[in-house]
Parts: structure tokens; C-alpha cells; sequence
């Protein structure tokens, strides 16, 4: 029975296939896909993610049945936690140049299997935008023709009584999706060019609703009388933020186009900031003029501003309204048909998921397979599911991507510089020291205990800090840090946040309502567990940090990210139990996809490293004193049992 246990060095080699990273090219601005897009096409393109049923749906309904006028609220506070990811993400687009947004992120700086699952919640979330979004357009597009569509449709094909399930089919949603998917296979530039028109339509509907709301506005309708501003309290202004979030997950689109884009060190950072800026002014002062211009308890949750404009005598700016809506409703399509093929490009290149994804048209250098078969998967989805509940749980997944792609931000500044090194020769010293390139779990191979005990000598003469070491001024007080190896308690420190960060929402979120705590204990938690959260980001700060770059860097360090990690959490906190439970599900598909295909076919088992041509081999365990786990590696011309006194020589020399 003993013998058929797995081995802990079995188990070790299987948790570094886990947490393997990516390997990336000396020059990635190397690649098969055209890049043709500048600032300006990447600012529409983010323009175009974040504006659409967003703004003419969502406001709608989160208003009436969540926050009321205080929708305000909640999009600023929406904007402020997606501004936070969205320097986050700029960072990394500028630094990694490649298509996979957060996915790419993720895998090459925390690892292989968080990469995975973070770029499996994306591919849904794009999938569920896109769906959503189709729906929003055909409600529009019907309430132009006075609901003949669904009146039609619910007359001659039925109905359903299901949950989460739409009351009747959308083809005309699913029609929409696969006509966007077609523009889409002709290129980006041909992308690109339907967006700058869409875009512009859109932007003047937008500030057409501006002027025409504010004339109309009557502030009575925020008073006591109509339920005041905020009538469903905190509780509903942080629930509206959670699904709020919806209206800016458009961001991200950029980072994933920044492979195409032809100087992504400049354009990505300030596509970035400049789209996620407008978008957020649109949300706040469109969801102003709308609660002021009708009570918001009347307001029509499919067509909310078009509906507005109606029943204030204003038929034909109504109708202007419906029209321009469609047209930044397509950008959105045409946004998440976009993005999703390049993330399951990214994934399928790097060989988590299948090849077949990772084709790329040699006449239109856009991976053709993935978006024909993502933008029918998206029709059907289209077709049978409700929007409400498709955006609740579009919600969940965009958090979580803001929250890994924040820890990685901490990560990898945190991190020393790894460059590809070419192979040693025989007899030669190895490039990378202890201290070079080598993370925590990562094992350092020496070919004697003599250059072992040498380069340790070495280390204590340096001067120069690298990244993840302790800074100089805290070392007489926190000695006993200088034993980790660079970036080790950053790691460690950033899972302890990250952790304090859950247990410390949880409390915020539950400790009240479903824990029923006293007050005291309530208070004692949440001092506890804030404690463990200011130690962790105390710990990290007093490291040193990555030198300054030619391309953007996110200020505040580790602050900002850990602000963006705390706030993710809490809204994520915020969602539904049910919404918690698809997400489970989803989860649940995607480790039995990376399990059976994903870690075998991963690209980095391609990189293991070659053995040299040495009498003998050896590798060095992690450990704070020259007392070392030693073992011996092929050629092994000696016993094993010799090792410890060649290790008590080697120490008394």
C-alpha cells in the first residue's frame, strides 16, 4: 500500500508544473499578427467596450431595482475600483506586449494553472458580454417598433417559465452576433474602421442625452417624496457597484489588442486611461439625468432612457435615443468578438488549450476557427439566456481577473529580471546565481560545493540591492528576512493580504447578517484581520522593488494594487450565492480541461533543462544555512551515502 504512495519529490516536480511561468521572447514585438492600430484606434476600441448596454440598459435597471438614484454612487465607486485594475492592466500591456490580457498576465508572473483558470472566467466573460449585449440591442431595436418583435415571437413559437432562462428565444440577438461575426473575420483594420463609426454615432447620442436631460431635469424627483436619493441604503449602493462593474470591463479590450498595436509601450497606458475617463464621465452624468428627468421607481428596466424621453412628450428624442443606443451597442459587439478569439489564441499558442484555436489566416492575420466559433456560441447563448442573470454572473469573473492581475502586479515588481541565458558548457560557472533569476521554489544547481560556498561569500559582499531583497535600513531590525531568498516573502506575503483581504470582507459582508456576530467579536475580527492585512503590505513595502522602466509603471506600490485586491474581494463578496455557485460549476469544467489537456500539452515542457556534460551533478535544496538537502543527479558516478561527508568536508574547508 505504501508503495504505490506518490513520492514527495513526485509531488514536488507536479506543484512546479502548477506554478510554472511563461517563458517569454527576447523580442516580442515579434509576431504573426498585423500591427496596425495607434492610440487613437485603441482609445475607441476601449470607448466602444465600456459604452453600450451598459449605459442603456444597466443604468436602467440597477437604478429601479437596486440602488435607486444612487446609481450615481454606485458608478463612481464602480469607476474608482476599475480605475485601480485598469493601471493594473496598463502596466502590464505596456510591459508584455502580447495578446491574453489578464491570462498573459497572470502566467508570467504567478503561474501556469492561475493563468489558466484566469483566462478560462475571461473567455466566459467575454462570451456572456457579448450575449448580453445582443439582447440589450434587440430590446432596443424592438421597442423602436413597439415590442411586434417579442409580441411576434411570443405568439408563434412560445414561451418559457425557466430560471435564468429568457422568456422566449432571441433570434434576433443571435442574428446580430453571427453578422458581427463575419465583419470581424475580415481583419482588425476592417474592425477597427466599423468601430470609429459606430463610436462617433454613439459619443453624439451621448451628449445629445446630456443637453436634452439637464433641460428636462426636475430635482423633485430625488426628494423624499418619490423614496429619496438613496432609498435602498449602503447596502444597495455597494450591491449596484458590484453589477455596475459590468459598464467597465470594456477596458481590457486594449490590453489584449496591445499585439497589435504598433508602439503599445506608449499607446496602451494612455488608451487606457483616456477611454476608462470618458466612459466613467458618460456612466456618472447619464445616470444622473436620468433619475432626474422621471421617478426612478417608474423606469423601464429593457429601454430606460428611450422610455424616459417617451413618456416626457419627446417621441422623436426618444427615437434618436433607440437608434444611437444600437450603434454603441455594436461597438460592444464588436469588442468582445474581438478580444475573446485573441485570449483563446493566446491560450491555444502556449498549448493549454486546443491547437486548433491558435490558426491564424494567412491573408487577414486574425485567428478565423476561434472567432466563427466563439461568435456562434455566443448567438446561442443569445438565444435562450436572461440578461440579468448574464451579467451577474459576467460580474464575478471580470473581478476576479482585477483581483490576480493586481497580485501579479506585486509579484513581478517584486521580482528580479529573468533573461534567457544560453547553455553553459562543460566545466563552465552557470550564469544565474542564487540570487539571479531564481525564485523561491525554483532549485539552483552547482557543479561542486566549492562554487556553492564561494558564490555565498559573494553574495554577502554585495552592495547592490536587487529586487526582493530586504531594504538596507530595515536589516538591522528584520535580520531574519535577509535568510529568504529574493522575492520568497514577498510571495508568502502577498498570499497572507490576500487572504486577510477574504476574511476581512467576509466579516464586512456577513458578519451581521448571516454570522449574526455580537459586536464584539465582530470588532475584535475586524481588527485582527485588518492587522494582517497592513502587516502583509508592511512586509512587502520594506523589500526592494524593480528600478524604474522606459514604459509605464502603476504608481504606489504595493499600495495601489492592494486597494484594487481589498475593493475586488469585498464586491465579489457582494454578488449572489447562485451567482457563486455557476461560477463554481464553471470552475469546476475548466480545472477537468486543464487536467486532461492543458498540462500535457503546455509549451513550457518543452523547456525543461538539458543536462551538461559533467562528471557529477548536484542540486541544492533552499535553506538558511550551508547545511543543505543534497541529491544526486544523473551522471551519478558515486553512492548517495557518500554525499554527507563530502558536505561536512566542503562546509570545514
Amino acid at each position: 500500500m505504501a508503495g504505490r504512495l506518490p513520492r514527495s519529490a513526485d509531488l514536488t516536480r507536479f506543484c512546479q508544473k502548477l506554478n510554472r511561468v511563461k517563458t517569454l521572447e527576447d523580442d516580442m514585438m515579434e509576431t504573426t499578427f498585423n500591427r496596425c492600430l495607434s492610440t487613437v484606434d485603441l482609445t475607441l476600441l476601449g470607448i466602444g467596450g465600456m459604452v453600450g448596454s451598459g449605459l442603456y440598459v444597466l443604468t436602467g435597471t440597477v437604478a429601479k431595482e437596486i440602488a435607486g438614484p444612487a446609481v450615481v454612487v454606485s458608478f463612481i465607486i464602480a469607476g474608482f475600483a476599475s480605475l485601480l485594475a485598469a493601471l493594473c492592466y496598463a502596466e502590464f500591456g505596456a510591459r508584455v506586449p502580447k495578446t491574453g490580457s489578464a491570462y498573459m498576465f497572470t502566467y508570467v508572473s504567478m503561474g501556469e494553472i492561475w493563468a489558466f483558470l484566469i483566462g478560462w472566467n475571461v473567455l466566459l466573460e467575454y462570451m456572456i458580454g457579448g450575449a448580453a449585449v445582443a439582447r440589450a440591442w434587440s430590446a432596443y431595436l424592438d421597442s423602436i417598433f413597439s415590442h411586434k418583435i417579442k409580441n411576434f415571437t411570443e405568439t408563434h413559437i412560445g414561451t418559457w417559465q425557466v430560471p435564468f432562462l429568457a422568456h422566449y428565444p432571441d433570434f434576433l440577438a443571435a442574428g446580430v452576433l453571427l453578422i458581427a461575426t463575419a465583419f470581424i473575420s475580415f481583419g482588425a483594420k476592417v474592425s477597427s474602421w466599423l468601430n470609429h463609426v459606430f463610436s462617433a454615432i454613439s459619443l453624439g447620442v451621448i451628449l445629445f442625452i446630456l443637453v436634452m436631460g439637464f433641460i428636462l431635469a426636475e430635482p423633485k424627483n430625488w426628494s423624499a417624496q418619490e423614496g429619496g436619493f438613496a432609498p435602498y441604503g449602503l447596502s444597495g449602493i455597494m450591491a449596484g457597484t458590484a453589477t455596475c462593474f459590468y459598464a467597465f470591463v470594456g477596458f481590457d479590450v486594449i490590453a489584449a489588442s496591445s499585439e497589435e498595436a504598433r508602439n503599445p509601450q506608449k499607446a496602451v497606458p494612455r488608451a487606457i486611461a483616456i477611454s476608462l475617463g470618458l466612459a466613467a464621465g458618460a456612466y456618472i452624468l447619464v445616470s444622473m439625468v436620468l433619475t432626474l428627468m422621471v421617478p426612478w421607481h417608474t423606469l423601464d428596466p429593457d429601454s430606460a432612457l428611450a422610455d424616459a424621453f417617451y413618456r416626457r412628450g419627446y417621441s422623436w428624442a426618444g427615437f434618436i435615443v433607440a437608434a444611437g443606443s444600437i450603434c454603441a451597442m455594436n461597438t460592444v459587439l464588436l469588442s468582445n468578438l474581438f478580444s475573446l478569439p485573441r485570449i483563446v489564441y493566446a491560450m491555444a499558442e502556449d498549448g493549454l488549450f486546443f491547437q486548433v484555436f491558435s490558426r491564424v489566416h494567412p491573408r487577414t492575420q486574425v485567428p478565423v476557427i476561434g472567432i466563427v466559433v466563439f461568435g456562434v456560441l455566443m448567438a446561442l447563448m443569445s438565444l435562450i439566456f436572461d440578461l440579468e442573470a448574464l451579467v451577474q454572473f459576467l460580474s464575478i469573473g471580470t473581478l476576479q481577473a482585477y483581483t490576480f492581475v493586481a497580485a501579479s502586479i506585486i509579484v513581478l515588481r517584486f521580482q528580479q529580471e529573468k533573461s534567457a541565458a544560453p547553455p553553459q558548457l562543460a566545466g563552465s560557472q552557470p550564469s544565474p546565481g542564487p540570487n539571479e533569476g531564481a525564485g523561491p521554489s525554483e532549485l539552483k544547481e552547482y557543479e561542486s560545493f566549492s562554487d556553492k560556498l564561494q558564490l555565498v561569500g559573494t553574495d554577502k559582499a554585495k552592495v547592490h540591492r536587487e529586487p526582493g531583497q530586504l531594504k538596507a535600513a530595515f536589516e538591522p531590525y528584520l535580520e531574519f528576512l535577509s535568510d529568504f531568498y529574493p522575492g520568497e516573502v514577498v510571495t508568502i506575503a502577498v498570499v497572507t493580504l490576500m487572504v486577510s483581504a477574504i476574511c476581512l470582507c467576509s466579516i464586512l459582508v456577513f458578519g451581521n447578517t448571516h454570522l449574526h456576530l455580537p459586536t464584539w467579536s465582530y470588532s475584535l475580527l475586524l481588527l485582527l484581520f485588518s492587522l494582517g492585512f497592513l502587516l502583509s503590505l508592511l512586509l512587502i513595502w520594506v523589500h526592494e522593488q524593480q528600478q524604474s522602466t522606459k514604459t509605464f509603471q502603476i504608481p504606489l506600490v504595493p499600495l495601489t494594487p492592494a486597494l484594487s485586491i481589498l475593493l475586488n474581494i469585498y464586491l465579489m463578496l457582494k454578488l449572489s450565492y447562485m451567482t457563486w455557485l455557476r461560477f463554481s460549476v464553471w470552475l469546476i469544467l475548466g480545472l477537468l480541461v486543464y487536467f486532461g489537456y492543458g498540462i500535457w500539452h503546455s509549451k513550457e515542457n518543452l523547456r525543461e533543462p538539458t543536462s551538461r556534460s559533467v562528471s557529477a551533478r548536484y542540486v541544492v535544496f533552499p535553506s538558511s544555512s550551508l547545511e543543505e538537502t543534497v541529491q544526486a543527479v544523473q551522471p551519478n558516478p558515486q553512492p548517495l551515502t557518500e554525499l554527507p561527508d563530502m558536505v561536512t568536508e566542503e562546509a570545514k574547508r
